[in-house]
């Protein structure tokens, strides 16, 4: 039917394919292969910021049946998990601790569920991509990564400028920012180029040294002009 939505038309479609299977395992199969090919890395070359946010999504969902997708399009076994309650405590935790810390607003909104389930990597990548949002909003440029760092926070008369860059100090300061909020771009903005930094089993206690790091970058960028 052209008025049904996606999700029903792929629901329907597996559901006949279960129906007309001889051997119900075969449809198993089908459903794991058809998550399998929808999340191959390929797929998303021309939108990669979008492949890492999905697959924790749906990792989520995946743990109820046991099972996990990596990043290279390979299936595994997780431990099976019967609620949610575990992903949001994760996330009402972290959040707890960072507020304690007086994090930046802009941080604490990555602080959620679908985000930690997976790993805490996805919340840290989240948060960092908020920071490049906010030069390019103070700055007016549309680049990313190392490209919009050097066009907006250097040179002698930098575009965005936490302090009047009168004294040596003052420029040092300035370099020495713009090199911090590079550093964490190559960290963690590009994961594609990145494998073992996606992979990394990111602690809890990484995380909100991570997180505060980008809620620092925040705080100097509110306050710069």
């Amino acid at each position: 039917m052209p008025t049904m939505t996606k999700w029903k038309r792929l629901r329907n479609a597996f559901v006949e394919r279960q129906n007309h299977s001889q051997n119900h395992s075969q449809n198993r199969r089908a459903v794991v292969e058809f998550v399998r090919q929808a999340m191959t890395p390929g797929r998303y070359a021309r939108e990669p910021q979008r492949f890492e946010t999905m697959r924790a999504n749906l990792n989520v969902a995946l743990a109820f049946s046991g099972i996990a997708i990596d990043r290279s399009d390979e299936l595994s076994a997780v431990t099976r998990a019967e609620t949610l309650t575990e992903a949001h405590r994760r996330a009402d935790e972290l959040r707890a601790d960072l507020t304690t810390r007086g994090v930046h607003p802009d941080v604490l909104r990555f602080c959620r569920a679908e985000l930690v389930a997976d790993n805490y990597f996805h919340a840290v990548l989240e948060a960092t991509k908020s920071v490049a949002d906010k030069v390019r909003e103070k700055s007016g440029l549309t680049e990313d990564g190392a490209k919009l760092v050097d066009t907006a926070l250097c040179g002698s008369a930098p575009r965005v400028a936490i302090n009047d860059s009168i004294t040596d100090s003052q420029r040092n300061e300035q370099s020495g920012f713009a090199n911090l909020v590079k550093g964490t771009f190559g960290m963690f903005r590009n994961p594609t180029a990145h494998d073992a930094r996606v992979l990394w089993a990111m602690s809890k206690e990484d995380a909100k040294d991570l997180l505060s790091l980008a809620s620092l970058i925040h705080r100097r960028l509110d306050a710069a002009h």
